[in-house]
Parts: structure tokens; C-alpha cells; sequence
């Protein structure tokens, strides 16, 4: 165990665990699958199979052992891997749905719950690999239960794939499709970035990066709730003060997530990567986003000051997360998904948070349109249209964006779908109803803005 951790600081943590919902939300092991890559197709996903298999065997029991323990729940052990449109590029196959389905297998044996990096990088163009990655989508996620998906559109330096962006908005409408028995929560596995980090330990969106190790271990801390009750404690500090007890907050909670993640890299022998001190939520009582930024002053999120006050926050995590930790990585800030979070939700359902105030939410928090539920009968192109705003807001603000949108098949603004676990209910959000067809079909790539110019 690193020394630097004293015992008063673990028992102040540990109170915020009995008390405030504190949890490490994942420990995501990294796996390169390079080496893995084989002209056949079976042969590339019985490497990946074992591979995993002996990579992650003794994951999920090495983060129980650390939760008992250390007295830390850590919910989820996470896998992610190297972007399968990379390993399977030399493969003489018409799909990737093999892969996919050996990743899910692998995923099922070594006992997590999700797996990421059914991926392709595109942000500048597509090689036939990725065409094929992109084109398995839909089937993947209907084919397999534990295996997420990520395709990254657009970047600072490279500007906005619109090929790419409208090719995901048809992605996406087959994927919700295919799986519109259980209100289209294949599209729940799926993430449009823009910027993407490549040591994400959240999914749906985690893969493991062309520049990482061959084995790393990433962790994901998350205490909304340690947050909010901090701030009920203090109803009369002014804003920068509140600033500084967030970002104090914010080290204490970083220091667990080192703290969890140094212990299983030592136990695993696997090397200690990143924290990510995301503010993620969850459908319980009093672990929302929405109700810290309520916590500052407003009435409710979604209102006048909402993206002021998550733009403090925001910074603050970060800059308390960063002085706690020389490794802080992945996204490491706020997130805003609308069905995962119990106060987005009341916020939709009492019509006051509504898409476009979101859609300004995610300029200045940790990623984007997150788990973003609206009608089925909402087109390709809008959806592409979405996805192009919120690449835009990454690509000039040179920061990682992303959109996560289902669809649901035969719901209307109003109703409701039940995803279940950290999924949550999603309320069906409206959808501006002018249509952005043209602009999408126009297609090339929007270019990168000046500021890429910065070597």
C-alpha cells in the first residue's frame, strides 16, 4: 500500500462511504488484443477469448477481496480492450459479430458486467475495417449482453467526419430497432465521441488506447452524493467559497480511487494507470448531479444558472481531483446522463430540463448527451444532426463530447422506458422537429478549427 495514505484519512473516507452513497463506480482492466489478430476469423476471436480469460481471471475477485477489505464498495469490474476494428483488420470475414460474441463470452467467464472497445476511431476517415466494425454494430448489441460499443467522429485537430456522424445517426436507429422488445437498449451500449480519451474506465464509451500498456488498471471513483451533503452543510458561503469546499471534497474522494486502484494493480502485478473522478450518478436517493447544482441555490436543474453552476463544479472537481493525484485521467469531472440520474429525471418530467439546455450543460461538463431517451419515430438525421452539434462543441472547445441517444420504438415525448440497474428509467425527451436533412447529406468533413494549428 502506498505510505502516503493515513489512517485518518481512510476513516473520514470510510464515513463517506457509510453515509453519503461514496463508491468506487469501477475498477476497468485494459487488455491489448494485438496480438491477437489472425487472416481467420475464428482463430483472432479464440485469441481473444483466451487472452482475456487469462488476462482478467483473478479481476473480479481481487476487487472483492480489496471491497471487504478496505470497507469500499467497488460496484462494477470493467474490461476494456484494444478497438476491434484494429484487430480485426487482417481478418478475411464479412462482419465482426464473431468477435463481438467472443468478447462476450470472455466477459461472461471472467464474471464483469460490461466490456468495452467494440470500437472505431474515425474522426478523419474510415479504412474497411472500420466500415465493417461500424456496419456490426447493430447486430453485436443485439447478439451479445456484456459488450459495449464506441465510434470516435470528430476531433480538435482532425475537425468532424460528417460521413462518419451520419452513417452512426442510421447505426443508431438499427441498433434501437433491433432491440425495441426491451425499448432499445442496445443503443444504451453505444457512444458517439468526439475527442475521445483513450483511458476511460466508464463505459459504454471505454476502450484501451493504441499508446497503453499491454495490461493496466484504470479505476473510476464517483460521489455525487459526498458532494451534495458538503454542500447542505455550508447554505451561506458565497460561490468562490463553495468552490473550495468542492474542490476539497473532490481530493478526499480522488485519494480513495488512487488508493483502491494502487492496491489492485499490486495484487493483480498489473500496472496502476489513471484515476477518473467522474461525478457519476446513479438512480438512488441523494447520488444525483442535478441535485448538488439544486444544492448551490437553484430550484431546479434545468433553470436559469444550471450551466454556470455545473461549470464551477466542474472545474472544481477537476482541480481537486488533479492536486490529489499525479495520474487523474479519463474524463474526470460532471455527468449529466438523464436516466441514470434521479433529479435529471424529475427535472424532464417537471418540464423544466429540456434537450437544448443540455446540449449547453455539456460545453462545460466532463462528456455530453448522455443516455438521452426520445421518440422512435425520431429520424436518422436528426439524430446525426444531434450528434454533429455536440462534436461541434467538443471539436472547437477542444474537449471530449459524446452522444449516447435511444430511440425507443413506439414512445412519444412523455413516456417512460425502464432500462433497470445503473441504466435507470428514461423519461422520452422532446426532439426539435425542424429537420437538418440537407445539411447532413451533404457529407466530406467539416474542418478542424484554427486553434488545431497550435504545434
Amino acid at each position: 500500500m502506498n505510505s502516503s495514505f493515513n489512517y485518518a484519512e481512510i476513516m473520514e473516507t470510510i464515513n463517506m462511504v457509510s453515509n453519503e452513497n461514496l463508491d468506487v463506480r469501477t475498477i476497468t482492466m485494459g487488455i491489448s488484443l494485438m496480438d491477437c489478430a489472425d487472416s481467420d476469423i475464428d482463430k483472432t476471436a479464440r485469441n481473444i477469448y483466451d487472452k482475456i480469460c487469462l488476462k482478467a481471471k483473478d479481476l473480479v475477485k481481487t476487487g472483492e477481496d480489496i471491497s471487504r477489505d478496505f470497507g469500499i464498495p467497488i460496484v462494477n469490474k470493467r474490461i476494456s480492450v484494444t478497438p476491434v476494428s484494429l484487430v480485426g483488420a487482417s481478418a478475411d470475414c464479412e462482419d465482426y459479430v464473431p468477435l463481438a460474441k467472443a468478447l462476450d463470452h470472455a466477459a461472461k467467464e471472467v464474471g464483469v458486467n460490461f466490456l468495452g472497445g467494440f470500437s472505431a476511431l474515425v474522426h478523419k476517415g474510415m479504412t474497411k475495417s472500420d466500415e465493417k466494425l461500424i456496419r456490426s454494430i447493430p447486430a453485436a448489441l443485439t447478439e451479445t449482453e456484456r459488450v459495449c460499443a464506441s465510434v470516435n467522429i470528430g476531433s480538435t485537430k482532425a475537425g468532424i467526419n460528417m460521413d462518419a456522424v451520419y452513417t452512426m445517426g442510421k447505426i443508431i436507429k438499427e441498433t434501437a430497432e433491433r432491440t425495441g422488445d426491451r425499448d432499445g437498449i442496445g443503443c444504451a451500449k453505444l457512444v458517439v465521441f468526439c475527442n475521445v480519451p483513450e483511458d476511460n474506465p466508464f463505459m459504454a464509451g471505454a476502450f484501451h488506447g493504441i499508446g497503453e500498456p499491454e495490461v493496466v488498471i484504470n479505476t473510476g471513483v464517483s460521489g455525487p452524493g459526498v458532494v451534495r451533503n458538503v454542500l447542505s452543510e455550508h447554505p451561506d458561503l458565497n460561490l468562490g467559497q463553495l468552490a473550495e469546499v468542492i474542490k476539497k471534497t473532490a481530493f478526499k474522494i480522488t485519494r480513495m480511487g488512487e488508493l483502491v486502484a494502487r492496491e489492485a494493480s499490486r495484487r493483480l502485478n498489473v500496472p496502476f494507470g489513471i484515476v477518473d473522478l467522474s461525478l457519476a450518478p446513479t438512480p438512488a436517493a441523494g447520488d444525483s448531479v442535478a441535485e448538488i447544482l439544486e444544492a448551490m441555490g437553484l430550484e431546479r436543474c434545468g433553470g436559469p444558472g444550471t450551466t454556470a453552476a455545473l461549470a464551477m463544479l466542474n472545474d472544481a472537481v477537476k482541480k481537486g481531483g488533479s492536486m490529489a493525484s499525479s495520474h487523474v485521467g479519463g474524463l474526470s469531472g460532471a455527468f449529466i446522463p438523464v436516466s441514470e440520474d434521479a433529479g435529471m429525471i424529475r427535472a424532464v418530467n417537471e418540464n423544466v430540463l429540456h434537450l437544448e439546455k443540455l446540449e449547453a450543460m455539456t460545453a462545460v461538463c466532463s462528456v455530453g448527451l448522455d443516455m438521452i431517451t426520445v421518440p422512435g419515430d425520431t429520424s436518422a438525421e436528426t439524430i446525426a444532426a444531434v450528434i454533429a452539434d455536440e462534436a461541434a462543441i467538443g471539436m472547437i472547445n477542444n474537449k471530449t463530447t459524446a452522444v449516447r441517444i435511444i430511440p425507443a420504438a413506439g414512445k412519444k415525448e412523455g413516456d417512460c422506458v425502464e432500462f433497470g440497474g445503473l441504466l435507470g428509467s428514461g423519461p422520452v425527451m422532446a426532439v426539435n422537429q425542424a429537420k437538418a436533412d440537407d445539411f447532413v447529406k451533404r457529407g466530406g468533413r467539416i474542418p478542424a478549427p484554427i486553434k488545431s494549428l497550435n504545434n
